[in-house]
């Protein structure tokens, strides 16, 4: 067994050493041991094989989907390219006024470069009759490009800026290295020009350069752009641009401290696994794949050439893969909670779940031995579960095909999942939460002073208003997740009606409904100079947080509990500063709890309510499923009359159970009502389009069973008050085995202050504090906010022990005190953090809690051999 590899932030910069990249930053590069010649070139060729493979890779059939999608899109394009007009230089694609368009033009011309180069003549398209015309033809439209859009005569920046300082040096960057022999002869001077121009281009760099303090140069954008320098100095024969690169991309390696971030950075994945973007928007499966994937292009670049950096950096991304997606993958499908305005597009969590996969095969093939083997488990794992079999184009590389094969070859490799199949994760860095059994899978968003309610940008996730205010996804095993969870779904369930939601009864308007069509608030003469990429549309319209910092929760071993002060967001608080035409909306109020249990996730809901008097609904769940499912409905009142479902008439007012069961799938969830009011329940078609999610949407309709049930609390009516469970995969006498008491689950308090439940078949009491002072709940005595989970019968212990969770999920306390009633307790495993000692009546445990950023801190406990001395009757106060 290989001994694993520490990646703490100290072995990082010593890596950068022995890679030769900190004497480049002293001003003192290091010749490659092959010689900066023989470097640059051993680059360009990863990078050929990377893009276009291998005469041994594309040998193989399992790349033959692939590379004949590639020879199509290029005889698609080379036709476009001869039916040009005017400003066009690929038909359908004007150009002069749409950064977009021209990136799409510079996409097109490195993916006609890139057919000609793919390895075996055969696998080259017909229509190419001379391959090398072709070659000089794409090199010509660079030059287009280039004199009249991108180079140093050409017009400034406009649009987005994306495409002007990543998009489109990736594209033109990529060309050139495939056709670097062509463009030699040809154009001698053209990959300098073109490189010097995207050092102009960089607008938001220092000095042509990435600048490590901008917050345009973070995480994945910072990934990218300095993937583009390193294929951009192997063009130039420049190893210092190249080093240069590199010490600037690794500095995301290192797992951030929020406590103390270096250049003022927030961008990246935290300790607890969590990965952020934009300083506040969990971004796990969509800016955290693409650092993912570009990170492991880079290293697959650098491999060979005596530019890279050591062990650790590969040993990182390990650690990325381990604790950052793994759990959040459930059978192939990656959960709609961490992918921000991406969870409108369509292509779904089967299809990231594939990008996730080849990173892992690329990573694998930078490793060896027992971590090599354990990378081809996972990816084996993955590609079965994410069905890449039969799908030519689940990959981007034809290496990637061919190293599948290779593990689906191999006997010796046996396909594993890198999280447990029983396990509770709190990403509470980035405010989500999953909880894993056999059979499914629960993924929670919530949403806090420190993170975004939303992502909305560009027109993407254009009703995003409550995504982050409790709403969970409960994904089934062994079904297709997709009907289910898809962008469909969106489409089919109201933006108000989300799993898990409470909203108020209004209409919200998108942001183009708002500003005439204009996809950001424009108001540049304001204070606050809102422009298209202000901090201040940052703030306050792409991704606004929440204004109250309660929101997190605890783990202990394989049980959670996660919790949620419902706030307005920061757009709201800060109306009285903003422009008389910005458009602000306040949110309904509410406390939340989650308690994370094997068979049941018990949820509490206190003082759901609305300050301006509104009617609100709270969504207990919002299942879709294909039309042509059977659908049936059961369940039961609290006086014991069976209900059949909607179509029987109103919803009683007292139901004890319901049943969802999709007969078609083999599917179910019950839910347990333990305290609740009247239950609206709804069942049937509903048709909508992916276009009002996503303005680059297909516009055509969409068609999905949509279940619903929702309490609905009239305007001007008290808070409402409820406590449920969702029991997934329960059939009928599991139902009617929760009885009347509700088997053994206890609801112990349910309030604006504390909620708190007890599991007695598990020997569980976990407990939200989310105000000052003392709370005392079964026996226990909780100083201020505080989460808390105590196990009076941890398994695979002796008896009498005791093990405790306590986390801060406000993130702002010195320390949390907690005091367990009963005889002295003495620890004998646990966080140093923990400090114990005997009181009057019980034990008394000190957390300390500062700059824990809500992690758990944990301790095991067991029975004293003396009677304990006299001591504090209370837990001691914790600071703030």
């Amino acid at each position: 067994m290989e001994e694993p590899v520490d990646v703490t932030r100290r072995r990082l910069l010593n890596a950068l050493s022995a890679a030769g990249v900190a004497p480049v930053l002293r001003g003192r590069p290091k010749e490659p041991a092959a010689g900066a010649d023989a470097a640059c070139a051993r680059l360009l060729a990863n990078l050929a094989g990377l893009l276009a493979g291998t005469a041994a890779s594309n040998r193989r059939p399992e790349t033959r989907g692939l590379l004949d999608g590639i020879a199509r899109a290029a005889r698609r394009d080379l036709a476009a390219l001869d039916g040009a007009r005017g400003r066009e230089l690929f038909a359908g694609l004007p150009l002069g006024d749409s950064e977009a368009r021209l990136e799409e033009s510079y996409r097109r011309l490195f993916g006609i470069a890139l057919a000609t180069r793919v390895p075996g003549g055969r696998r080259r398209p017909a229509a190419f009759a001379g391959v090398t015309a072709v070659r000089l033809r794409v090199l010509d439209g660079l030059v287009r490009l280039y004199d009249e859009h991108y180079g140093e005569r050409a017009p400034q920046s406009y649009g987005n800026w994306f495409p002007w300082e990543i998009g489109i040096p990736r594209h033109a960057g990529r060309t050139l290295a495939l056709l670097a022999p062509e463009a030699a002869a040809r154009y001698p001077r053209l990959a300098a020009a073109y490189v010097a121009a995207m050092d102009r281009r960089l607008g938001h760099g220092a000095g042509g350069d990435v600048d490590l303090d901008s917050r345009f140069h973070t995480a994945a954008n910072l990934a990218d752009i300095t993937t583009n320098r390193m294929v951009q100095g192997a063009l130039l024969g420049d190893p210092a641009r190249i080093r240069k690169a590199v010490a600037d991309q690794l500095t995301v390696f290192a797992p951030l401290d929020p406590y103390a971030p270096v250049h003022g950075v927030t961008d990246g994945f935290h300790r607890d696994g969590s990965f952020v973007q934009h300083g506040s928007v969990a971004s796990t499966g969509s800016y955290g794949t693409a650092l993912l994937t570009r990170v492991v292009e880079a290293l697959s670049l650098l491999d060979g050439t005596g530019l890279g950096p050591g062990p650790e950096a590969v040993a990182a991304v390990e650690g990325w893969v381990r604790d950052g997606f793994a759990p959040l993958v459930f059978e192939g499908w990656l959960t709609e909670t961490v992918k921000g305005r991406a969870l409108t597009r369509p292509q779904g969590g089967y299809a990231d779940t594939r990008a996730v996969c080849e990173a892992v095969l690329g990573l694998s093939a930078l490793t060896t031995g027992e971590r090599a083997r354990a990378l081809g488990a996972y990816a084996k794992h993955l590609g079965a579960a994410c069905r890449v079999d039969g799908d030519p184009a689940a990959f981007v590389s034809p290496l990637s095909f061919a190293r599948y094969a290779g593990l689906l070859a191999d006997p010796s490799v046996r396909a594993a999942d890198l999280a447990p199949r029983r396990g509770s994760f709190a990403f509470n860095a980035m405010d989500r939460t999953v909880h894993r059994r056999p059979g499914y899978a629960f993924a929670l968003a919530r949403s806090s002073t420190r993170t975004s309610k939303y992502e909305y940008l560009n027109g993407e996730n254009l009703m995003p208003w409550f995504q982050g205010n409790g709403t969970h996804r409960l994904y089934l095993s062994g079904e297709d997740q997709g009907p289910g969870h898809d962008v469909g779904h969106y489409a089919t369930v109201s933006p108000y009606g989300l799993p898990g939601v409470s909203a108020p009864v209004e209409r919200r308007r998108t942001v183009p409904e708002l500003y005439g069509g204009a996809l950001y608030y424009d108001d540049p003469s304001h204070p606050l100079a809102f422009t298209a990429s202000s901090e201040s549309q940052n703030a306050y319209v792409y991704f606004p947080r929440a204004t109250a910092a309660w929101s997190g929760g605890t783990v202990l071993g394989a049980y959670g509990v996660a919790g949620l002060v419902q706030s307005d967001d920061a757009a709201f608080r800060d109306r009285a500063l903003l422009p008389s035409g910005f458009a602000v909306y306040r949110d309904a109020t509410a406390t939340k709890s989650w308690f994370l249990f094997d068979e049941e996730i018990v949820v509490l809901a206190a003082d759901v309510g609305d300050r301006a008097g509104r009617a609100v609904t709270t969504t207990v769940d919002a299942r879709t499923s294909d039309p042509g499912d059977r659908i049936l409905l059961t369940g039961a009142t609290r006086d014991g009359r069976p209900y059949e479902g909607p179509g029987a008439g109103p919803a009683p007012d007292g139901l004890r159970w319901l049943r969802h069961a999709d007969l078609t799938r083999g599917t179910a969830v019950g839910y347990l009502f333990l305290d609740a009011p009247p239950l609206r329940v709804t069942l049937g078609l509903v048709t909508g389009s992916p276009r009002t999610l996503r303005l680059a949407n297909p516009a055509g309709p969409v068609t999905r069973r949509v279940f619903t049930a929702a309490f609905e609390r009239p305007a001007g009516a008290p808070p409402l008050c409820a406590a449920w469970a969702l029991v997934p995969q329960a059939d009928e006498d599991r139902m009617r085995g929760y009885g009347k008491r509700g088997g053994p689950l206890r609801v112990l308090a349910n309030t604006a202050r504390l909620q708190a439940v007890a599991h007695t078949g598990l020997g569980l009491v976990a407990a939200n504090c989310f105000a000052p002072g003392a709370h005392g709940t079964a026996g226990l005595r909780v100083d201020g906010p505080a989460s808390v989970i105590v196990a009076y019968r941890p398994p695979e212990a002796d008896p009498g022990t005791v093990r405790v969770a306590v986390s801060d999920p406000t993130t702002e306390r010195a320390a949390v005190g907690l005091l367990l009633p009963g005889r002295w307790l003495r620890a004998v495993a646990g966080d140093p953090r923990v400090r114990v000692r005997p009181a009057r009546t019980g034990t008394l445990l000190e957390v300390d809690t500062r700059r824990a950023y809500g992690r758990s801190l944990t301790v095991t406990l067991r029975p004293g051999t003396r009677t304990p001395a006299p001591g504090p009757r209370r837990p001691a106060r914790g600071g703030s």
